[in-house]
């Protein structure tokens, strides 16, 4: 930067600097600011070149204001610069911070600049922002006939302080010119006000709007455009003719169609101002040529008047030329069109009085038919006619909502002798129409069916019916729009408040006649499953077959729930097939594979609906690939599945199905019904299983018993024989034949007895005795009934713990592993004798040849002796686990305890519980078997 042209001291220039910027604060305009800092700069900085240029934010350019040049041509510097992206003058702007150049000449972003240093041999140059607050308000150029200059400290901070001031000083002289130039709209508005109180009729006053609005806004046209609510068009009402002539007269009398313009209609409708200008739309680029071709204008301010949210039409501001709307004529235009808002409904107020009276008087009507004995049909005829009359519509639609189908269905309907009724039902509408007719709180009206998107399904049916434009009402608002009344026209139309609010009253009113039907149906569905229970228990006490019960069984089900299809897979014990039983197919698109083999654990419908407890509902495409294939009817299109089980404890014995078209629905109570249904059938197939199950039982055990009976009377025949003819022999001579022959004589005398005993006593059921016996003895004589099993396998048997109180030598000999003084115990010695047997003939048949096998003996208590037999045999790891459970709950599975020698065990288990002790099994970590025996010790532990 170069050096001033008279050196002088620092306090010097800061008093020139101070006087100059007391000289942009008395400036009055920017071109005193703009000549008072030329000035400025010339004198006190040393530049060849001098440039000052506005930035106008609306077209991003800077207007030249003047400055200096070496040459003296000032034509360059009034000229209007753009500004591109990239531009060395763009960036000062956007940046707002300085920048130099050392060679203004070679520089490629200088633009015209660059040039233009070429004719005035300009190189060094730097350009300084004019900002205020973050405002860029233009830049200043400096130049210089030298290259590569730079600014010093202190010159800098002078231009800054001198440049921040001038931006200050351009925003306060804008800010003060654009008060001066704001219109005041509130002596206008004013006057309007005073107009409009005098004036009598609305023409008048609609005119007094337009007057007073043409005048102060100064617009090539101000109209007011009515909307024809039947036809759904937009005519000229009122427009300013004080300065037109023929030609402005007829453009001003345009008319258009809602169809023509229907995103400007929408605007207007949802109570938006319109602003189609010079540099600003509301509406898209696509839309403003339709509505400006139908005004026959380049610009238009619009803005609608409403009543009540309905559309009576709108005031229009005209241009022939492109205009930025201000902020002014939008204020003033809203204020204008709501003071018609206020007025226009006293055109109209006798004809709204006679329309809410008929309306009311209508609503009444409804109400003395609801509350009459006439029947709903007769009250629905009645109403709909009215309702016809009232809105001069064509049909009138009471419409249902069935949940099993997805549709609605047509309940009641009315329309002219030559119109067709709609024969099918309406689709299911979407979510957001669903939510909209729940929640509004009266009737939604729809103008044009063909271009709205609300009910959207409806559209083909209703347009194939000649509807047009269509009111639609919850009868029950707040809830789910089960009910609904539709009221359609064949033309388009626009519905207005009153119409929606009337329709929404009766709505409400035969929402009651609907509820009533609902009951009756949910009555006589109800009393349809009441019906199918009672015949289900009327059958289940009838009958004992098994294809009789299952067949009544599922077609109750599908007539409850109106199903073409109802089949039973069942299974039963180990049974790995499950076998088909075809209840309903009510055609062949629904049949299924005939004969499939569904091997249950492969079948992934199986698993899934014995995993699920309750009702499964899957759709087709749920299904895999191999059910698809046996379950392939080809209107099945939602499937329901239960598992045919009596409760959790119980395992399941087959799986239900039901399958219906891809539209069905499934309402809770059918579902609970088939629940109820299929818990029924389960229970009357367990009932009769069981039920042959146990008479099969019993008849084998009468067998048994009379059997076993019958040889116990054959062996005490045999045996008082044998007796007789001994005592006929008489007393043998020898002493010690003697001896023998009485031996014998009272054994077989004490068997005898006993078998007697047997007979007579324990026919049916078993007697519990008390006896007391040494243990030794009674081990003693288990082992000897054994001992020819335990020699064949050559197994090893040893005893332990009988020596605790006396001790023996060892031997190997059996009756010396026994005490002559030992423990005695007490009970049914017969039976616990029997049961030591069954514990020990157990142990050595599943011993291994060669095998051992432990009996260990020990006093708990004073009152408990345990006994313990191991053995290194092999046992079913289910068998003790059986054993250990106890008896299966369901007597349909098969069990290891159904068997010997579970059963056997299980037997002894249950046996010795009777007889005051305990039996359990288990395994040791050592992988031996021992069965644990718990007796009671006679008093005093001695025998």
């Amino acid at each position: 930067m170069g050096q001033p042209q008279k050196p002088t001291a620092p306090e010097h220039q800061l008093m020139i600097l101070g006087r100059f910027l007391q000289s942009l604060r008395e400036a009055e305009n920017i071109e005193s600011l703009i000549k008072t800092t030329i000035t400025y700069l010339k004198e006190q900085f040393d530049y060849s070149l001098i440039w000052i240029g506005l930035y106008d934010h609306a077209d991003h350019r800077l207007f030249g204001q003047g400055g200096v040049t070496p040459k003296g041509d000032i034509s360059l510097l009034q000229q209007r610069f753009v500004l591109s992206p990239g531009d060395l003058l763009e960036q000062v702007v956007m940046q707002q911070r300085p920048a130099g150049v050392p060679d203004l000449r070679a520089e490629l972003r200088a633009g015209e600049w660059g040039s233009a240093a070429q004719n005035l041999s300009i190189q060094g140059t730097i350009i300084f922002p004019i900002c205020h607050r973050d405002h860029c308000f233009g830049v200043v150029l400096l130049g210089s006939e030298r290259w590569g200059i730079s600014a010093k400290a202190e010159e800098k901070a002078r231009l800054q302080i001198a440049l921040a001031e001038l931006g200050a000083m351009i925003q306060q002289i804008e800010l003060s010119w654009q008060q001066q130039q704001i219109k005041r709209s509130d002596e206008p508005l004013l006057r309007l006000l005073e107009k409009l109180r005098t004036l009598s009729s609305l023409e008048q006053k609609l005119v007094a709007v337009v007057e007073e609005t043409h005048q102060f806004l100064c617009p090539t046209r101000t109209n007011i455009y009515w909307f024809e609510r039947e036809k759904r068009y937009f005519w000229c009402r009122v427009s300013n003719r004080a300065k037109g002539n023929s030609r402005e007269i007829q453009k001003a009398t345009v008319g258009f169609t809602v169809q023509e313009v229907g995103e400007f209609y929408q605007a207007l409708a949802a109570n938006q101002i319109v602003v189609i200008g010079e540099a600003h739309s509301c509406l898209k680029a696509s839309l403003t040529d339709p509505v400006l071709q139908k005004i026959r204008a380049r610009s238009l301010l619009a803005y609608p008047i409403l009543v009540q949210n309905e559309l009576l039409g709108f005031l229009a501001l005209e241009g022939n030329e492109a205009r930025i709307w201000t902020e002014v004529d939008k204020n003033f235009v809203t204020a204008a069109a709501g003071l018609i808002s206020l007025v226009a409904p006293l055109e109209t107020m006798e004809t709204t009085i006679q329309e809410i009276q008929s309306d009311a008087q209508l609503a009444s009507q409804v109400v003395q038919a609801i509350c009459s004995d006439d029947d709903a049909e007769e009250v629905l005829r009645q109403t709909a006619r009215q309702l016809l009359e009232r809105f001069g519509a064509t049909r009138f639609l009471l419409l249902q909502y069935d949940s099993d189908q997805s549709q609605y269905e047509v309940v009641y309907q009315s329309q002219p002798h030559n119109r067709r009724p709609l024969a099918a039902p309406l689709d299911a509408i979407a979510d957001v129409d669903w939510q909209l007719l729940q929640h509004s709180p009266s009737a939604v009206g729809i103008e044009n069916i063909e271009h709205e998107l609300i009910l959207y399904s409806w559209r083909p049916p209703l347009l194939a019916a000649g509807v047009r434009s269509l009111l639609i009402a919850n009868c029950r608002v707040g809830n789910i729009p089960e009910a609904l009344i539709v009221i359609t026209s064949e033309a388009t139309r626009a519905w207005t408040g009153l119409e929606k609010e009337l329709l929404h009253v009766v709505s409400q009113q035969l929402g009651a006649i609907v509820r009533q039907w609902q009951l009756h149906s949910q009555a006589e569905q109800q009393q349809k499953i009441l019906q199918s229970f009672q015949h289900c228990l009327q059958m289940l006490e009838q009958t004992y077959d098994y294809q009789e019960l299952e067949r009544t069984a599922l077609q109750n089900m599908a007539s409850v729930l109106k199903c073409p299809l109802v089949l039973l897979l069942c299974w039963s014990g180990n049974q790995q097939v499950a076998e088909v039983i075809p209840g309903v197919v009510a055609n062949s698109r629904f049949a299924i594979e005939s004969d499939p083999r569904i091997v249950i654990q492969n079948e992934a419908l199986i698993q899934w609906t014995i995993a699920t407890d309750g009702v499964l509902a899957l759709s087709v495409e749920d299904l895999p690939t191999d059910t698809r294939q046996w379950f392939s009817g080809a209107d099945i299109g939602q499937v329901l599945a239960v598992a045919l089980r009596t409760s959790n404890a119980y395992e399941p014995t087959g799986v239900v199905l039901l399958a219906d078209h891809r539209q069905r629905q499934w309402p809770e109570s059918s579902l609970s019904a088939l629940q109820t249904l299929v818990y029924q059938l389960a229970w009357s197939r367990r009932h009769l299983k069981l039920t042959d199950m146990c008479q099969s039982k019993a008849e084998t055990l009468q067998k048994l018993n009379w059997y076993k009976h019958r040889r116990f009377e054959e062996v005490q025949r045999s045996m008082w024989l044998l007796v007789e003819q001994l005592n006929e022999l008489g007393i043998p001579r020898d002493e010690l034949t003697h001896m023998r022959y009485q031996q014998l004589l009272r054994q077989m005398g004490s068997m005898t007895v006993s078998m007697t005993e047997l007979i007579q006593q324990e026919e049916w059921g078993l007697l519990v005795y008390s006896e007391v016996v040494p243990i030794a003895t009674l081990l003693k004589r288990s082992l000897e009934r054994i001992d020819n099993f335990v020699k064949l396998r050559k197994l090893w048997m040893g005893v332990h713990g009988l020596g605790q109180q006396a001790r023996s030598e060892d031997s190997e000999h059996l009756c010396s592993l026994f005490p002559p003084l030992t423990i005695a115990v007490s009970g049914d010695i017969v039976k616990i004798e029997l049961i030591i047997h069954e514990l020990l003939l157990v142990a050595c048949q599943r011993s291994h040849p060669g095998g051992r096998i432990d009996i260990w003996c020990r006093s708990l208590d004073q009152r408990s002796l345990e006994i313990s037999i191991t053995d290194n045999g092999t046992i079913e790891p289910q068998l003790l686990e059986d054993l250990h459970t106890g008896a299966v709950k369901d007597l349909l599975i098969p069990s290891t305890l159904n068997q010997p020698p579970g059963l056997n065990l299980m037997i002894c288990k249950d046996l010795m519980h009777e007889l005051g002790g305990a039996l359990s099994f288990y395994q040791l970590l050592d992988g031996r078997i021992v069965s644990r025996l718990l007796l009671p010790l006679a008093v005093g532990n001695r025998y």
